[in-house]
Parts: structure tokens; sequence; C-alpha cells
């Protein structure tokens, strides 16, 4: 499991190891790590053109011990001071030593141009906001550049804690971080300014419980997947009930019934208009048309996918003491109240237009803040919220405790039904035991590994993520 951190846990992290070890040690630890990054990127280091955007901080210092090294190799190396009174003087002097020279900003967009390699030192991991109207300009030329670009620690402009971009930012073919993650190194928008991640170990050991973001790995979600027994039936492995689809979107319901017949639970009990094209599909379906109270004993509901305006059912589905995932209409037509007073687990998975819906703000906003939206849905719904996307993310119901972010994720799953898929899959691990955010968490994984093997770079409909789970869950026992 990768684990992320915020700014203040870092520092404290920082402090205390930096009262344990000689003046000095950390930094040039991390400036070994990042001049051996920058090493490895460049292929060839002798006569290769490093640019060095220097800002006033420990993040300037680390680039400039790292630029040092890179000159001592036989790389030309020029560092661009964004404040020449306040770079950091150690580091400052090494570079000097080492044969590298210092500029002031009327230099560097030509250096940027020639260079092979930027490091982006301007700001560090307390930065807020976009980069300052001087330093904004060498974020333009580095993208305009043929150079490979590497960020000290995150690229200057993101938010360490939120992964919001508000302004001009470095985009980075690598980022170096050091000692743990910082979340917006896994959040999008941030994640696609960081590029590829390299993370260094330096010593930190922050406190495991402060972490504010996990991204579970194969070997994680190998622990989670419900398997069946020797002596297990399909009622003690799971009955998942499905209340989905309207005469206008018959689909809906079927691709939920596919999602979870894959999902782990021994049955899938379907409910709603949709019965004959659920059959003629999956005739191992169990379906009723008595509505969710007379279907039948289920572990978890799925409702809402293609349910049209059937508010009654949505309520009918709130109002039972099993785990309930609630998605797509079932968001919009559910009973704020109802959902809060849940006795039971509730499961949301709101994608960002249905989560601005029911916090009232633009979809830009939730799509900036993601981290801060999915919080909040889950403290006001107190549901555990999965909050679909480019970096999918699950919050515990509340708000409370660490996100989960979900690696596995890809464009490929833009497209109409991938979401019934999603529910379906999610509903039938909660029929199968599993709690809330593992739910979540394991559904977003696989049904994201089903989709990048299904499309292997190609476009793909909703069915072939369904039809590819088998395939992800096999990939995960290994």
């Amino acid at each position: 499991m990768r684990t992320a951190y915020g700014v203040e846990t870092v520092r404290a992290a920082e402090r205390e190891l930096m009262a344990r070890l000689p003046d000095g040690a950390l930094m040039q630890r991390a400036a070994a790590g990042l001049a051996a990054a920058c090493a490895d990127l460049l292929g060839r280091v002798y006569g290769s053109r490093v640019v060095l955007l220097v800002g006033s901080g420990d993040n300037g210092g680390d680039a400039l011990y790292a630029g040092a090294r890179l000159a001592r190799r036989g790389a030309g190396v020029t560092a661009v001071l964004l404040a020449p009174d306040r770079a950091h003087a150690g580091g400052l002097a090494a570079l000097r030593r080492a044969g590298g020279r210092p500029v002031g900003l009327d230099a560097a967009e030509e250096l940027i141009e020639r260079a092979d390699l930027v490091v982006d030192g301007i700001v560090g991991i307390g930065g807020k906001g976009g980069l300052r109207p001087d330093a904004a300009p060498l974020a333009d030329a580095a993208a305009r550049s043929g150079a490979a670009v590497v960020a000290v620690d995150l690229p200057s402009g993101v938010d360490a804690d939120t992964g919001e971009v508000r302004g001009t930012a470095i985009r980075a073919d690598l980022t170096v971080t050091f000692g743990t993650h910082k979340p917006g190194l896994l959040i999008d928008p941030a994640r696609e300014y960081a590029g590829v991640v390299r993370l260094v170990d330096i010593g930190l050991a922050p406190e495991a419980d402060a972490a504010e973001l996990e991204a579970l790995q194969h070997a994680d979600m190998a622990r989670l997947l419900p398997l069946p027994g020797a002596e297990t039936d399909k009622y003690r492995r799971g009955v998942v009930g499905i209340a989905a689809g309207s005469s206008r979107y018959p689909g809906a319901a079927v691709l939920a019934v596919a999602g979870a017949l894959r999902g782990g639970a021994g049955a899938v009990r379907y409910v709603g208009p949709a019965a004959d094209a659920v059959i003629a599909r999956f005739p191992e379906t169990l379906v009723s048309d008595r509505g969710p109270k007379k279907a039948g004993r289920v572990q978890a509901w799925v409702v809402g996918p293609g349910a049209g305006d059937d508010a009654a059912t949505v309520a009918e589905v709130l109002a039972t003491d099993v785990p309930v995932l609630l998605d797509a209409d079932g968001l919009r037509l559910a009973d704020a109240g109802a959902v809060r007073d849940r006795g039971a687990p509730t499961l949301m998975t709101p994608h960002a237009g249905e989560a601005a819906a029911l916090l009232g703000v633009a979809r830009e906003e939730v799509e900036g803040a993601r981290l801060a939206s999915v919080r909040e849905l889950a403290r006001r719904y107190a549901a555990t919220v999965l909050l679909k996307g480019s970096t999918t993310l699950v919050a515990p119901a509340g708000g409370t405790g660490a996100v989960r972010v979900n690696p596995t994720g890809t464009g490929w799953l833009a497209t109409a039904g991938s979401g019934d898929v999603l529910s379906g899959l999610g509903g039938s691990l909660l029929a199968a035991g599993l709690p809330a955010v593992d739910a979540a968490s394991v559904a977003a994984y696989l049904h994201g590994l089903s989709a990048r093997f299904a499309a292997d770079g190609a476009p793909l409909g909703a069915h072939d993520v369904a039809e590819g789970i088998p395939e992800a869950w096999r990939d995960v026992r290994g």
C-alpha cells in the first residue's frame, strides 16, 4: 500500500529525524536521490545541459546540491536564481565549487530552450496557489522546450495537501519526492502535473494512522477478495439485490447485473421493469416483479442505475437493514435524511457532476477539489462515498480518516454504462461481506484493471469491462 501524508505531518517527521542527524545530512540524502533520478533520466550525464530553477527554500537547496553532483559528473549546470539574496547558501557554494554557475531571471528562457534537463526547485510542499508572476514564464518555457522536466518533491504551483491547481504550475515528466508520497501527487488535477513519481527513502517515519491518503496495490486487493471455502454455498457467499433499469434504460439493469454476477456474491436477485432483458442475457439471475420488500432475502442492495424517476423503489431499498449501494438516478432521488439515518452501511458512487449536484456547487469545483469534495459528501451523508473520475477516491463514512485513491483507472472507462457495471460489482462485494470502504476500493480497482485489459489501447464498451472482471480478479490473485 502506498500512503500519502499531509505537509504538517511530513514537517514534523522531518524535524524529528533532523534532530538525530548531523546538520545538513537530510538534505544531502534528498539531493543524492534527486541527482541519481536525474542521471537515470538523462542516460548520459557528461556533456548534458542542465538548468536548475531555484527558489528561496530548502526545495531550492535540494536542487542546488543535486546540480553540484551532476556537475561533478561532467554536466553543464546553470542555476536560475529566482531570489538571489535568499538562495540556499550551502547549496549555492557547492554548485560553484563543482563548476556550475548561477544566473538571474533575464537569461532563464533562452537557457531552458537549449536544456536537456530542467529541474524544478522553485517552491516546496508548503506552497499555496499557482506560481508567482515572475516564475510563471519559467513554467511556460519548460513546457515549450524539448527538455525533460524533473520536479523536486512536488511540481511547483500545485497544492501538496489537496491536489488542487489554482494557477500556473510546472508540468513535470518525473517528480522525485522524498520520504513519503504527498496527497497532491496521487490526486487529479495535480497528478497530471507530476508525471512519473519516484519515491526516495530519506528515513522519515511518520505515524501510520496520520496518513491522509492510501493507494492499495495488488497484494492489498488479494487479501480483501472474498473467496469461497469448501463448505460454502451460494447463500453463504451472499445474495445481492439489483433494483435498477426502466423501460427507457433497460441496459442499465443488464450491465449492473453483469457486474454483480462477477463480484463474488453467490446469487443475484433482480427487481425492476427490465426483467426480460436481464433474463435473456443472464438466465442465472433470480428475478421478481413484487418490489424489493418481497424479492426474497438479500445481503446487500444496489439501487439507482437507470431508475428514471422511480423514487418509491429507492426509498424502499433505503428503508432496509442491509448495506445499500446508491448510484446514478438513485443519488438524485434519495432523501438525504433517509440516507443519514440508516443503521446499515451506505455506499454512494457519484461522478463529478452528480457530486456537484449533491453539494450544490459547480462541476468544475468538484473536479478541481476532489479530495475536499469526497470528504464533504461522506460527512454530509454519513455514508461511504466513491467519487468516480480520473482518480477515483473512496472516503469513509463521516469523512474522517484516510481516503483511498484508486491507481488502476484509465480514460477508456469514460464510456456509457461503465458506472452501472461498477455499481453491480460493488454491491456484490458488499453482499459477500466486505465493509463499505473495502467493497468500494476493491470494486474500483478491479473495474479499472478490467478496463485496462479489455481496452488494450483501443476503445471498449461497458460490457467489455464486465466481461474482463474475471481476468482482473485472476491477475490480482496472482
